[in-house]
């Protein structure tokens, strides 16, 4: 047996032991990067390591940790609230609203995982507060983002169109960011009506939160004066006068709120305009605010999602121990030298979706779309709907728990079951990479565009 299939199969076996028996997936998968790493692949602690996503712990790390004192602080409260008056009440437009932002985040060259750590924190405690599935928000965050993230401006949009350029394939970019907006668009409209956003429509508590009676400020009066009349009191205190003595403290702007929102903005400049990394500016701008108002703070690091750091970590190091070893090439070079050039292109989709659910997409895109170009020489498909097709397919399963998107989202919602959250994603990525690449396939490939 190949060392890459030994590797494959270790690989099954440690998602069949994480259902089974409830292990956390990440340790389990440190522990097959070692066995594999040293005894099949020969590799030593530097070159197992090698594949560890420092850069995505430190974003996990530094994102959750910095809304975790928002949360703590009431700030995520407030921009809930100011969100649902900003949609006069209509709850039901607030998950396209993400999605509308994250798409034109990307579109306008923010980094796609860079624009769902700014918005899936507020997105999900929107969700917890209004009870919207968490699922269903975290989906459009995702599916908005990778909707924009094909503009020719885009980071995505660039690195593919440099790629078709760089190896004298034909290209249509336009044709490519619009395909990949209308795809996620579709997706993201399936989602809304599957998981409940066609019931939402305008909840009772956007503008105002529900009345309970006010003790000791409504009741009887009696009069006072003399002769043989008594005056009755006007009313029994409920609805506004709840409202008037709960309201303030929900929407007032106090000064921590402010420094916090301050920093929010500082982090979208500093990611979108300044290039910064998302996840140093993050713990940077955490600490400012834990050191001022430390009793906000003190149990902010408790609340960063250290059993999500760990399950993603994990499993990326045995992915990125795949990597060294060969085995993500060692697929790709056995697909491409298929003779049926249509059979090729689906199984060269489907492997970009299903390895870039674990790694990086722009990595497999770089890696597939040079291998598509043998049996594209040929001319028997369209380069444009291949290059389309494979860009799509690599970028769409995003919304799986072990891609950085999915694993923002994973680490920012609050109030959850964490580990049943988890498997509602994994059950979502796994339904996209069966049934996405297959779709564009069909309606790119198989036609002949371009």
């Amino acid at each position: 047996m190949s060392p890459e299939l030994i590797s494959i199969l270790v690989l099954v076996v440690v998602f069949v032991i994480a259902t089974t028996r409830s292990v956390n997936m990440g340790a389990l998968a440190f522990a097959a990067a070692f066995v594999v790493g040293e005894l099949v692949a020969d590799l030593d602690a530097d070159g197992i390591f090698a594949g560890f996503p420092g850069d995505l712990f430190v974003v996990l790390v530094g994102v959750t940790y910095l809304f975790a004192i928002a949360r703590a602080n009431g700030t995520t409260d407030w921009l809930v609230h100011a969100s649902i008056r900003l949609v006069r009440g209509r709850v039901a437009l607030i998950p396209w609203v993400m999605f509308a932002l994250t798409a034109a985040l990307t579109a306008i060259g923010a980094v796609s995982p860079a624009a769902v750590a700014i918005v899936a924190p507020i997105a999900l405690s929107f969700a917890a507060r209004y009870g919207i599935s968490p699922l269903l928000m975290g989906a459009m965050v995702v599916h908005g983002a990778q909707g924009g993230g094909f503009s020719p401006i885009s980071i995505y949009g660039t690195i593919v169109n440099g790629i078709v350029e760089r190896e004298k394939l034909p290209g249509n970019e336009v044709f490519l960011f619009l395909t990949s907006l209308v795809v996620n668009i579709v997706i993201a409209g399936v989602v809304f009506v599957l998981f409940g956003g066609t019931k939402l429509g305008r909840t009772a508590t956007a503008d105002t939160p529900p009345a309970t009676p006010a003790s000791g400020t409504g009741g009887t009066a009696t009069g006072t004066g003399t002769g043989t009349g008594t005056g009755t009191g006007t009313g029994t205190g409920t609805g506004t006068l709840t409202a008037v003595a709960t309201e303030p403290d929900t929407i007032r702007l106090t000064p921590a709120r402010i420094a916090t929102l301050t920093t929010l903005v500082a982090l979208v400049v500093a990611v979108l305009v300044l290039d910064l990394d998302a996840g140093l500016t993050a713990i940077t701008l955490a600490v400012v605010l834990s050191t001022v108002w430390p009793d906000d703070s003190r149990k902010a690091v408790g609340q960063i999602a250290w059993s999500t750091v760990l399950l993603i970590c994990g499993v990326l190091t045995y992915v990125g121990v795949l990597d060294e070893m060969g085995t993500i090439t060692w697929a790709g070079e056995g697909v491409s030298g298929i003779g049926v050039p249509l059979l090729a292109a689906v199984l060269l989709c489907y492997i970009g979706a299903i390895v870039s659910a674990f790694a990086s997409s722009v990595g497999i895109m770089g890696a597939l779309i040079p291998l598509a170009v043998p049996f594209l020489a040929q001319g028997e498909i369209g380069a444009v709907g291949m290059v389309t097709a494979l860009a799509v397919s690599a970028t769409v399963v995003d919304v799986s728990p072990f891609s950085t998107n999915g694993a923002l989202v994973l680490a920012a919602a609050p109030d959850v079951d964490r580990e049943r959250f988890f498997r509602q994603l994994m059950m979502y990525g796994g339904i996209v990479v069966a049934v996405v690449p297959a779709a564009v396939w069909l309606v790119m490939v198989v036609p002949g565009w371009g």
